[in-house]
């Protein structure tokens, strides 16, 4: 429920209900379709932010090219150091 209060997606249904007001009259253009091509991007963009977000807080892996990426890759690493230092420590015994 939290993710649908994310900075991005209000702000890309606000821009999109202005989009809406702004073309609401007018004629079909070339701009307006650049415009209302560039809020989808945008939105499909706030919306697969949100699925890296919750697959992320899950646990699963996000896709390379995603921002929360390297947080997971420094998160593993750090992961496998724990791990090999208390299999080193339970050598020891």
């Amino acid at each position: 429920m939290r993710y649908l209060f994310g900075t991005g997606l209000i702000g890309a249904i606000t821009a999109g209900l202005s989009l809406l007001r702004g073309t609401r009259e007018a004629p079909i253009t070339w701009r307006a379709v650049l415009a209302w091509l560039s809020w989808g991007i945008t939105l499909a963009l706030a919306i697969g932010a949100i699925v890296d977000m919750r697959r992320d807080e899950r646990g699963q892996i996000v896709a390379a090219d995603s921002p929360l990426a390297p947080v997971q890759v420094k998160r593993a690493k750090k992961f496998e150091k724990a791990v090999a230092k208390a299999e080193k420590k339970a050598s020891k015994r």
